[in-house]
């Protein structure tokens, strides 16, 4: 069986303890990149230091993942649909599909966005695909690094 690419897009997150987080998240599942958008932020920092948050919750997975910052969400979209990589969209929406309907057989793209804003309307209007995660208690969302994590296992069925 051929090898698919799974990417990541981490969109304007905020936390360096969810970037890390999803970081080890990608190295448990066989994520090929992570591509770090917007204000997200980096392992290093601008003068290439290491960024102590991230490797707190990365544990290491930091080093394992191919990773690349680009401040242009939409470029960075744009480019892997060149590729014909699907890209779906994590996020609470109206057109959103449930989750657990969602297999993917080829390359995808994986995007979630901001703690509290979640993804743009513009990076939505891109998506392939929108899924959303239902919840059944009081709270209405998930930690964006529980999220992907949920969403990432169920869709590559692992």
């Amino acid at each position: 069986m051929e090898k698919r690419n799974i990417y990541l897009i981490l969109c304007d997150i905020r936390s360096a303890h969810n970037v890390g987080a999803m970081f080890r998240t990608a190295d448990a599942s066989g994520v090929t990149k992570i591509f770090l958008t917007g204000y997200t932020p980096r392992p290093v920092d601008r003068f290439n230091r290491p960024v102590k948050e991230i490797l707190k919750t990365a544990l290491g997975a930091e080093k394992n993942i191919p990773w690349e910052h680009n401040p242009n969400t939409l470029e960075v979209i744009k480019g892997l649909k060149n590729k014909k990589v699907e890209v779906i969209a994590l996020e609470q929406s109206p057109k959103a599909l449930d989750y657990k309907k969602v297999k993917e057989g080829k390359d995808i793209a994986l995007i979630v966005g901001n703690e509290v804003l979640g993804l743009p309307k513009e990076i939505l209007a891109v998506a392939d695909i929108i899924a959303e995660i239902p919840m059944k208690g009081g709270k209405e969302s998930l930690n964006v690094s529980v999220a992907l994590g949920v969403a990432l296992f169920r869709i590559l069925d692992i």
